[in-house]
């Protein structure tokens, strides 16, 4: 993937000052240190890279300040954050590259009850638009979705191949729906009377905030009633189960493969890491994290890291598990002092 920039431009995009090279270098693509071509932008975001970073051949590096030499001929540009200044480069070009052409796709289905402009939105192939939808300026509708009555979609927000939106289900501006994301599906509701599970409808939604990012093939269910919330600027990976009326706070991190039951409430910040699994109707506070796989089965107070099943502070789920494997040796002593003991005992009777 290519794109053109001088050294200048990059240092601007960056906020970082150039300690080597010339203004007017010339950047026409970005890779890692150890892929990078005489053309290309790199970084050095990890001191473990720094034998990479020597032997790179690329044409510039960002670099933390401090570092003033490298490989010959590389230009240096120095900025506080290596990986967060990267970061702008990868979206300045993404939106240069990315291809936005409004209008509807003659395939598309958009009933004509739906509000949005399409001099500033694009609704590809496959898409379905139903009765009563919003779309905000600037959104784009990617192949085979469907968003379902009443929907409301906020502006600039990207929906790709597969995502659904169901009935009346409210998503903020910039949001993103990898592939294959539900939003709105039903909740697990169940009544069990006279030997059988008899359905509980679901009649809630789902309200994203501005800013939220859900990954591939992960589903958020509605509420039985009310609302079930994702807070702004929240980021949930691919394969994530949410459940109704489950409320997560601002700026979470949600990884890929964990389980929230529903009716469970998530503070501002908290990080729920890999396979996490936590049981309906907890809370927990703001900004705790949860090692992978850790099992909540009951409220958890704010800023503390937890681990284990089930979760408990990570010093003492350490100290536990470094007991448990000591447990085997501990049994043979034990079976042999009960051993000893009995001897004694039989001797002395």
């Amino acid at each position: 993937m290519a794109f053109a920039l001088t050294l200048s431009e990059l240092a601007r995009w960056v906020d970082g000052d150039i300690v080597r090279g010339g203004l007017d270098l010339s950047l026409t693509g970005m890779a890692a240190l150890d892929a990078a071509s005489p053309h290309d932008v790199s970084f050095l975001g990890n001191e473990k890279y720094y034998g990479q970073f020597l032997e790179t051949k690329a044409a510039a590096v960002i670099v933390p300040r401090g570092v003033t030499s490298g490989p010959e001929g590389t230009a240096l540009i120095a900025v506080e954050n290596p990986s967060l200044a990267f970061a702008v480069v990868v979206r300045h070009f993404a939106a240069a590259v990315r291809k936005f052409a409004p209008g509807v796709h003659p395939r598309a289905f958009v009933d004509p009850s739906a509000v949005f402009d399409p001099a500033k939105v694009r609704i590809q192939a496959g898409a379905v638009v139903l009765a009563g939808v919003t779309i905000g300026d600037g959104s784009d509708i990617g192949p085979n979705s469907v968003i379902s009555d009443d929907a409301v979609i906020g502006r600039d927000c990207r929906l790709m191949a597969n995502s659904s939106v169901r009935e009346r289900c409210v998503l903020g501006d910039r949001v993103i729906l990898q592939p294959g994301a539900v939003i709105g599906s039903d909740g697990y509701g169940y009544e069990f009377s006279e030997g059988r599970h008899m359905k509980i409808d679901q009649v809630g939604i789902v309200e994203i905030g501005d800013d939220v990012e859900i990954g591939a093939n992960t589903s958020i269910d509605r509420a039985r009633f009310g609302k079930t919330i994702i807070g702004e600027g929240t980021k949930i990976d691919n394969l994530v189960q949410i459940g109704h009326n489950v409320v997560i706070g601002k700026h979470c991190l949600v990884v890929s493969q964990t389980g929230i039951s529903g009716s469970t409430k998530l503070g501002d910040y908290v990080t729920c890491a890999g396979q996490v699994g936590i049981v309906g109707h907890v809370t927990i506070g703001d900004k705790v994290t949860l090692t992978a796989r850790t099992g909540v089965t009951t409220d958890l107070a704010a800023g503390q890291i937890y681990s284990g099943k089930p979760a408990r502070p990570m010093r003492e789920a350490m100290k536990i598990e470094a007991y448990s494997r000591r447990l085997p040796k501990l049994i043979d002593r034990v079976k042999a002092l009960e051993k000893a003991l009995g001897d004694t005992v039989a001797e002395r009777e």
